[in-house]
C-alpha cells in the first residue's frame, strides 16, 4: 500500500511540473469539444460521466458512460456497486458466470487500470442482516429492486452535447491518450434475474438514438398450418356446405379446400379463423353448413392471469365472429358442443370440463343461457340434440349414456329445466367408455364403446325390476348389439344414403354398416397414420378421416386413403430451413425427422430417429443435414437418400444446437455439458473429423452463430453468458470481447447480443425468449416467446422495449423460428401443441405489398396485432 501511494504521489508531482495549470480539468468534467491537450496520466482512472439507470421491474438495461464497462461475474444477487472492476479474475463472459482462473477481460484496447489493494467485497449477502450498517440498508434495498427498461436510453453525454464528435473516432491516432480515455457510451448493460450482461456498441454507431425505431414495415400473414389435433381431441372434423373441410390445431380453426380427386394428391388451399386466445378443443357445424361453433380451453395470459374458456359462433364464409357464448360461465374448458337440428339450429348445447361437467343450453342468436345442470363427475366425450326433437339431448362418456329432457324456458334465460334418464345396460356388459354415438332416421341411437361393440338404443316401457332412473315412465334400453372392432370405437358417421361408418382404434379399420348392422365393406388405415379418430363425409363418395397421429386422410373405401394434412404428435424443438429451396426440416419428442415442402405444403419424407431430436441444420450445399439428439448423439443424413452418413456421440447430455459454418468447412455442436464441439467437414458434408472443443461456458449451450468469414463463433449459455471463440486459431476463447463488437455474423440466432437486446420484454426472467432469427437481408428479427406469440422486430433491435408486430395462433410456447432462404416465408414451431405455422412475409423486402384486409375480419389482419 505504501509503495502504491508513493507511486501515485510521484505521478501527480510529475504531472504538475509538465502540464500548465490552465489545461487541468476539474475531476469528473469532460474536456471541451475539440480540446485534445488533456490526457489522464498513466496509472490513473479515466475521467467519466455518470451512467443512468432507470429502475422498475426485473429486466434492466443500462447504457454505460464510463470506461470501466461491465459488472463482476454472474450472480443472482443485486448489481455490483459502481466503481467495481468489469470482471473478476477469470471472467470472460459479457454476462453470466465466471470461468476458472485466468486474467480478466482487458476491456477496450489501451485502457489502463489502476492497481488497487485487495478489498472485501462490498456486495451484501442476500440473506445477511449484519453485512451493512442500518443507514446503508435502504440504499441496498433500492439497488435490489427490479429494474425497468423504460427511459433507459436517455443519454447525458450524447454526441450532440459534445459538439457532434464521436468518442470512438476522436482526433488522435491509436496511441492517443485522448482516444483511450475519453471512450464514452461504449457499452450497454442489461440485467436478467439480477445477472448483468454487458454488450459493446459497434464503432459505427455514433448514438443509440440514430438506430431505427418503431415496428418493421414488414408484416406476417398466416399462409399454411401443418398438422391436425387428432391425438387427444374429438368432435374435430366436419365438411361445410362449401366443400371445405374444417378442423383445428392449436388456437386456429383451419378451413381446408382439398385439391385433386378422391384419393389423389393434396393441393387446395387454407383459410384460418384466428379469433381464439387459447387452444380449440371442439367444433360443431350449424345445420345451414355455414356457421361454426368452436370451444376453447382455459389458459393464462402473459402476466399469469387466467383466460376464461368461451365458445365462438362464426361465419365460415366471411370469418366474422357472430356471437361469443359463455364467457365466465365455463370452467377449465369446453369439452363438447352441438347445434340443435329440428329448429334450424336455434340452440347450442355445451358441456364444460369442470368436475361436474356442467351441461347448458344456449340461445344462439342472443347468446343467453336457457338452462344449466350438473351432468356427472365422469368425463363426457360427446353431446348431441335429437335431430327430430330438440327437447331430447344425449351425452356419453365414461361408463354412461345419459338421455336428457329439456323442457320450458324457451326464450326465457335460466328458466328451462333439464332432467336426466340414465341408459340401462341390463344384461349387457357396461363398457368403460362410450366415446361416440349417432342418431338413426328411425329414432334409434347407435353408440360405439371401448369394447368394440355397437349398441342400438331404443325407448322401452320401464320395468320395476330393471335398475335405472326410469321410474314408472319409459326408459332407454339396448335393443341390439354388434361386435364391430377389436379395441375401442372412436368414431361413428351417418352417411347421406343411410349407412353408418365406424372407425376403430386398435384395428384401424373403417367399416360400412347397412340396415340391421350388416357389414357392407371395409378398409384399413396404414399403421403409420395411427387409429381412426374422426370421420366426415365429403362431396360425392369422398371420405375424410382424421387419425390419432395427427394426419388427415382423403379417399374412399374402395380406392383407399392418402394423406392431405400431416403433422407431428409431440413437442417440437428442432427446425432448420434449406439453403436454396423453400423446404424446411423439423424434429421433436415424437422421434420423427420430417422434411416439408413449403411450396406444395406437403411432407416430402419422414424417418424414425429412435431418439428425441432437438436441433438440426442443413449443410450450405443442402446435400446433407445434421441432427442433434437428446443423448449426446448426432447424425448426418443425406437429404435425397435419407441414409445416415455419419453417426457420432459427444458426451452423454442432450445437444441443443448444431450449426455449419457459412463455408461448410466446420460444424459446431453445442451441448448441455457446457462444451461446443467443433468438427472439420468435407466439401460434400458427408465426412467429418474432430477439430477441437470450445470450453469456458459455465452452463449449457443454448445458441451459437458463425461469423461471415467462418473463423469465429458467438455463443450463449443457460446462465446468460455471451462468449466469443476463435475457431480457426485453435478454438480459443477471445478474452477481449470489446474487439468483437464490429464482427459481422453470417446468422443471428443468439438471443443475447447488442443487436437484439431490445427484443427482451420488460420484467423478463431470462427464459421468455426461446428462439430468435435474423432475416437473410438483415432487415428484421423474428422472435419466438414463451407466451405463444411470434414477434417481428426491426434489425438491429438495440432499443429497450422495442415495439414489434405480434402474432398469435400457437397454443403453447413457441420453440423456434426460421426464415426461408429467400426471406419470403417464416416458419414457427409450437411446443406442446405440435403445430407448424408457415407465415408469408409481406411488405418492404418481403414477397410484395400486404393485401388489403377487410375491417370486418380483424383476427386476420397482421396489422391488428401490432404491439407498441
Amino acid at each position: 500500500m505504501e509503495l502504491v501511494k508513493a507511486a501515485l504521489a510521484e505521478a501527480l508531482r510529475l504531472l504538475r511540473l509538465q502540464v500548465p495549470p490552465s489545461s487541468l480539468q476539474v475531476s469528473g468534467t469532460p474536456a471541451p469539444p475539440g480540446d485534445s491537450s488533456f490526457a489522464a496520466p498513466p496509472g490513473l482512472p479515466p475521467t467519466c460521466t455518470p451512467s443512468l439507470v432507470s429502475r422498475g421491474t426485473q429486466t434492466e438495461t443500462e447504457v454505460e458512460f464510463k470506461t470501466s464497462p461491465g459488472p463482476p461475474g454472474l450472480s443472482n444477487g443485486p448489481p455490483a456497486p459502481q466503481g467495481a472492476s468489469e470482471e473478476p479474475s477469470g471472467t470472460q463472459s459479457e454476462g453470466g458466470g465466471s470461468s476458472s482462473s485466468g486474467a480478466g477481460s482487458p476491456g477496450p484496447p489501451g485502457i489502463l487500470r489502476p492497481l488497487q489493494p485487495p478489498q472485501r467485497a462490498d456486495t451484501p449477502r442476500r440473506n445477511s442482516s449484519s453485512s451493512s450498517s442500518p443507514s446503508e440498508r435502504p440504499r441496498q434495498k433500492l439497488s435490489r429492486k427490479a429494474i425497468s427498461s423504460a427511459n433507459l436510453l436517455v443519454r447525458s453525454g450524447s454526441t450532440e452535447s459534445r459538439g457532434g464528435k464521436d468518442p470512438l473516432s476522436s482526433p488522435g491516432g491509436p496511441g492517443s491518450r485522448r482516444s483511450n480515455y475519453n471512450l464514452e457510451g461504449i457499452s450497454v448493460k442489461m440485467f436478467l434475474r439480477g445477472r448483468p450482461i454487458t454488450m459493446y456498441i459497434p464503432s459505427g454507431i455514433r448514438s443509440l438514438e440514430e438506430l431505427p425505431s418503431g415496428p418493421p414495415p414488414e408484416t406476417l400473414c398466416l399462409d399454411w398450418v401443418y398438422g391436425y389435433r387428432g391425438r387427444d381431441s374429438r368432435c374435430n372434423l366436419f365438411v361445410l356446405r362449401s366443400g371445405e373441410v374444417v378442423y383445428f390445431i392449436a388456437c386456429v380453426v383451419v378451413l381446408y379446400r382439398p385439391g385433386g380427386g378422391p384419393g389423389g394428391p393434396g393441393g387446395g388451399g387454407q383459410r384460418h379463423y384466428r379469433g381464439h386466445t387459447d387452444c380449440v378443443r371442439c367444433l360443431a357445424v350449424h345445420p345451414d353448413g355455414v356457421r361454426v361453433a368452436s370451444g376453447q380451453t382455459a389458459g393464462v395470459d402473459k402476466d399469469g392471469k387466467p383466460l376464461q374458456p368461451v365458445v365462438h359462433i362464426w361465419d365460415s364464409e366471411t370469418l366474422l365472429k357472430l356471437q361469443e357464448i359463455g364467457l365466465g360461465a365455463f370452467e377449465r374448458g369446453v369439452g363438447a358442443l352441438a347445434f340443435s337440428a329440428a329448429d334450424q339450429g336455434a340452440f347450442l348445447c355445451v358441456v364444460d370440463d369442470s368436475n361436474e361437467h356442467m351441461l347448458s343450453v344456449w340461445d344462439c342468436s342472443r347468446g343467453v343461457k336457457l338452462a344449466e345442470i350438473k351432468s356427472t363427475n365422469d368425463s363426457v366425450l360427446a353431446v348431441g340434440f335429437n335431430p327430430r326433437d330438440s327437447s331430447c339431448i344425449v351425452t356419453s362418456g365414461k361408463s354412461h349414456v345419459h338421455f336428457w329432457n329439456w323442457s320450458g324456458g324457451v326464450g326465457v334465460p335460466g328458466n328451462g329445466t333439464l332432467t336426466r334418464k340414465q341408459g340401462v345396460f341390463g344384461k349387457y356388459k357396461k363398457p368403460k367408455f362410450i366415446p361416440c354415438f349417432v342418431f338413426l332416421p328411425d329414432g334409434d341411437i347407435l353408440t360405439g364403446d371401448s369394447e368394440g361393440n355397437i349398441l342400438t338404443w331404443g325407448r322401452s316401457a320401464s320395468d320395476s325390476k330393471t335398475p335405472g332412473r326410469g321410474g314408472a315412465k319409459e326408459t332407454y334400453g339396448i335393443v341390439a348389439q354388434a361386435h364391430a372392432h377389436e379395441g375401442s370405437i372412436f368414431a361413428l358417421c351417418l352417411q347421406r344414403d343411410g349407412t353408418v361408418l365406424s372407425g376403430g382404434g386398435r384395428d384401424r379399420r373403417l367399416v360400412q354398416w347397412g340396415p340391421g348392422l350388416v357389414a357392407l365393406q371395409e378398409a384399413e388405415i396404414p399403421e403409420h397414420f395411427g387409429a381412426v379418430r374422426a370421420i366426415a363425409e365429403g362431396l360425392g363418395s369422398e371420405l375424410l378421416v382424421g387419425t390419432t397421429k395427427n394426419a388427415l386422410l382423403r379417399g374412399d373405401l374402395a380406392q383407399g386413403f392418402s394423406p392431405v394434412i400431416q403433422g407431428h404428435t409431440d413437442e417440437l424443438w428442432g427446425l432448420c430451413t434449406h439453403p436454396s429451396q423453400n423446404r424446411f426440416l423439423t424434429c421433436g419428442h415424437d422421434r420423427q425427422l420430417c422434411l416439408w415442402d413449403g411450396e406444395s405444403h406437403a411432407l416430402a419424407w419422414s424417418i424414425d430417429l429412435k431418439e428425441t431430436g432437438l436441433c438440426a441444420d442443413f449443410h450450405p450445399s443442402g446435400a446433407v443435414v445434421a441432427v442433434g439428439l437428446n443423448t449426446g448423439r448426432w447424425l448426418v443424413l443425406d437429404t435425397e437418400t435419407r441414409e445416415i452418413v455419419s453417426d457420432v456421440i459427444d458426451g452423454n447430455e442432450q445437444l441443443s444446437v448444431v450449426r455449419y459454418s457459412p463455408d461448410g468447412l466446420y460444424l459446431a455442436i453445442g451441448s448441455h455439458d457446457n462444451v461446443i464441439y467443433i468438427y472439420s467437414v468435407s466439401s460434400d458434408g458427408a465426412k467429418s473429423s474432430r477439430f477441437g472443443r470450445c470450453m469456458g461456458h459455465s452452463s449449457f449451450i443454448t445458441h451459437l452463430d458463425w461469423s461471415k468469414d467462418g473463423n469465429f463463433i458467438m455463443s450463449n449459455s443457460g446462465d446468460y453468458e455471451i462468449l466469443y471463440w476463435d475457431v480457426a486459431g485453435g478454438c480459443k476463447q477471445l478474452k477481449n470481447r470489446y474487439e468483437s463488437r464490429d464482427r459481422e455474423w453470417a446468422t443471428y440466432t443468439c438471443v443475447l447480443g447488442f443487436h437484439v437486446y431490445g427484443v427482451w420484454p420488460d420484467g423478463s426472467d431470462g427464459t421468455d425468449i426461446n428462439s430468435l432469427c435474423r432475416s437473410h437481408n438483415e432487415r428484421v428479427v423474428a422472435v419466438a416467446d414463451d407466451f405463444c406469440k411470434v414477434h417481428l422486430f426491426q434489425y438491429p433491435c438495440a432499443r429497450a422495449k422495442a415495439p414489434s408486430r405480434m402474432y398469435g395462433g400457437h397454443g403453447s410456447h413457441v420453440t423456434s423460428v426460421r426464415f426461408t432462404h429467400d426471406d419470403s416465408h417464416l416458419v414457427s414451431l409450437g411446443g406442446k401443441d405440435a403445430s407448424i405455422f408457415q407465415w408469408r412475409v409481406l411488405g418492404a423486402g418481403g414477397a410484395g405489398p400486404a393485401p388489403a384486409t377487410p375491417s370486418r375480419t380483424p383476427s386476420l389482419s397482421p396489422a391488428s396485432s401490432l404491439d407498441v
